[in-house]
């Protein structure tokens, strides 16, 4: 099997962004988006997922962190559906229940071309580190329509705001990585359409 790969790079007024994914890798990350806190989030997605990532995100930080966060999603979703490529063979849903600490996450995956976010979190506080807690929200719906997935999160528990995102990266990568495994049982794709 050769490993699912793609680059993807987009520039705009707002952001210069190159994302590179490696969905059979082993969880190394070289991230550098300006906001450390997003530069953690978007390491444990790789450490956990097993996705070796690449993310450069250059944007207008002196306005705020809206564009970077956002238009990561959407380069980081583009380059999700380009390395998962036909879809065959692929599990297509994965969900993972995660705690972290006082928090506990629950997210579900259906790769199935329909893009769709439910996302039932509510921060306790307005910023952690550089990143505002309002954005996150922001960064899966990109990316939930950038990969043409349905993704739903929810934060069944938590108190503590930075244990609370990274129990959702977290259970993100652990959904995804099941979604996009294969299961030998799918010799085309897992769907009574005949199409994803």
């Amino acid at each position: 099997m050769t490993n699912r790969i793609a680059k993807i790079t987009r520039k705009t007024k707002e952001t210069d962004i190159s994302v590179t994914i490696n969905l059979d890798g082993s969880g190394n990350s070289e991230i550098s988006t300006g906001i450390g806190f997003f530069d953690h989030m978007l390491e444990g997605f790789a450490k956990h997922g097993f996705f070796d990532l690449k993310c450069n995100v250059k944007g207008d930080l002196q306005v705020d962190g809206h564009h970077t966060v956002e238009d990561a999603g959407i380069v980081l979703g583009q380059a999700i559906a380009k390395a998962v490529g036909d879809k065959k063979g692929i599990s297509r849903y994965g969900f993972f229940l995660l705690p972290m600490d006082d928090a506990l996450a629950l997210c579900a995956v259906d790769f199935c071309g329909r893009p769709y976010l439910n996302f039932d979190c509510n921060f306790p506080t307005e910023r952690v580190g550089e990143l505002d807690t309002e954005l996150v929200r922001e960064f899966f719906y990109a990316v939930s329509y950038s990969a043409g997935i349905n993704l739903h999160i929810k934060m069944l528990d938590g108190i503590n705001s930075h244990h609370m995102i990274e129990a959702a990266f977290k259970s993100f990568a652990k959904a995804l990585e099941q979604a996009v495994g294969f299961d030998p049982r799918v010799t085309d794709v897992l769907s009574t359409k005949g199409t994803l």
